[in-house]
């Protein structure tokens, strides 16, 4: 949620030299949003605002009378008419404080669907194809051979079935068998022993359903509700990823300055029903009702979260690196970044199946943004320090899925079987090759 504060500041931010108000103006133009909405909320915030200001001098006012009605008792005088005076300024007390009420109410609820605001260095544009290439990392392998698609090859090993998912629950969904399974399972060891091995993350294990406050503090809701799976006759939703309940697991919370940054990560299974994707990637393990992911999230001070968030990419990326697969990274344009973020970075995989490079993680920080929604707090050190939002930041370290996908088709042979990468051999008790006949 944005600072209102801020919006309604008359100082010219430094960072762009505009009003804060142009800004957002601009930053809702670039993300496909209504600028108009910045109107909107300064207007309504100015009425709650006078209404407050009205009720307060009517209290006073209310106040003052009262006090003469005392008086007038005393001398035993009549109190008839000023009785009746107060009666009706107390009326009027009430409609205006029930007035501020539903406007602040209405303020919330529009604030809560407004985009975060991008940071200065976010590339301007619409789509993805207006997103920036910061780097690419590994060279595609050439084969001597057509690569197969990971679902071809799935099917033709016999370790992935997407036929009896499909009978036993429906489209998009999966049985992973044998060697399948032993993969995803190794590489969500793999993944967890890097991060808090050598990248310093603290490793939870989360509940799997959370409620509707934890999703608005993550910005799920109340904006993207369509794409949540939700549990009938409750306030309960199943994770549409890890970010939500390690992020709310400091909601409330005023944190002490030095455990900052808070550095957590966490394989869960996630559950997203993809309503606005309908039709996309139907064939496969790409995009999925039910899949695995291990996330990283980090609780950081203000001063540091720029550097935090190129740090937790760089966590990132070093699982691809470890496993040789060739990724670049993306700087996403104001067109295509998150709701809630103010910056982003996508990992993209290559797919020598597909022939093209498919997102495997993106790393967001989202500034105060979700602090704010979520009320995650820090004291800053030093005498009367008043407490301060945080800045959250998280990734994908790796979806796990998808790293299975690029395995099966990185390390194919021509004989339609997988070489397992070299890092993860270890786990597999010697066997280096699945489904060699």
């Amino acid at each position: 949620m944005i600072d209102i504060k801020w919006l309604e500041s008359n100082v010219i931010d430094p960072r762009w030299n505009q009003l804060p108000k142009d800004v957002y103006k601009q930053n809702l133009s670039l993300r496909g949003e209504d600028p108009n909405l910045v109107e909107q909320v300064l207007n309504l915030n100015e009425q709650r605002k006078k209404k407050i200001f009205e009720a307060e001098s009517k209290k006073s006012e209310l106040n003052t009378i009262s006090k003469k009605v005392a008086d007038l008792k005393r001398a035993k005088e009549d109190t008839t008419s000023i009785i009746a005076e107060t009666q009706e300024l107390s009326k009027i007390i009430k409609t205006l404080v029930l007035l501020a009420d539903e406007m602040d109410q209405k303020l919330f609820q529009l604030l809560s669907v407004i985009p975060n605001q991008c940071d200065p260095s976010v590339p301007p544009g619409k789509t993805e194809s207006d997103n920036k290439k910061i780097k690419t990392v590994g060279t595609p392998k050439s084969f001597n051979f057509k690569p197969l698609d990971h679902s071809e090859l799935g099917e033709k090993l016999g370790l992935i079935n997407f036929q009896k998912a499909g009978e036993v629950t429906g489209a998009r969904f999966t049985f992973l068998r044998s060697h399948a399974a032993k993969l995803e399972r190794v590489l969500i060891q793999f993944m967890l022993d890097l991060h808090t091995q050598n990248h310093g993350y603290e490793e939870f294990l989360p509940p799997f359903i959370v409620n509707s406050k934890s999703l608005f503090g993550t910005s799920s809701l109340p904006k993207f509700e369509k794409d949540l799976f939700k549990l009938q006759d409750t306030d309960y939703y199943l994770i549409p990823t890890a970010e939500v309940p390690l992020t709310n697991f400091v909601c409330d919370e005023v944190l002490p300055e030095s455990v900052l940054p808070m550095k957590m990560t966490a394989y869960t299974p996630c559950f997203r029903s993809e309503a606005g994707n309908y039709g996309k990637d139907t064939k496969g393990l790409i995009r999925q009702h039910q899949f695995n992911k291990v996330e990283l999230v980090k609780i950081s001070h203000p001063e540091t979260s720029e550097q935090e968030h190129e740090s937790l990419l760089k966590d990132a990326e070093k699982v691809l690196q470890l496993l040789e697969l060739p990724y670049e990274v993306m700087s996403l344009c104001t067109g295509d970044i998150s709701f809630g973020a103010k910056k982003c970075y996508d990992i993209n995989v290559w797919l020598p199946g597909q022939t093209a490079y498919r997102e495997i993680s993106s790393c967001s920080n989202f500034g105060d943004f979700q602090a704010r929604r979520a009320n995650i707090r820090y004291r800053p050190s030093g005498a009367n320090s008043k407490p301060q939002f945080c800045h959250t930041i998280n990734g994908s370290g790796l979806a796990v899925g998808r790293t299975l996908v690029a395995i099966f088709e990185n390390y194919q042979n021509e004989d339609g079987s997988i070489t397992i990468p070299e890092v993860l051999q270890k786990y597999f008790n010697g066997l280096k090759i699945l489904g060699k006949k």
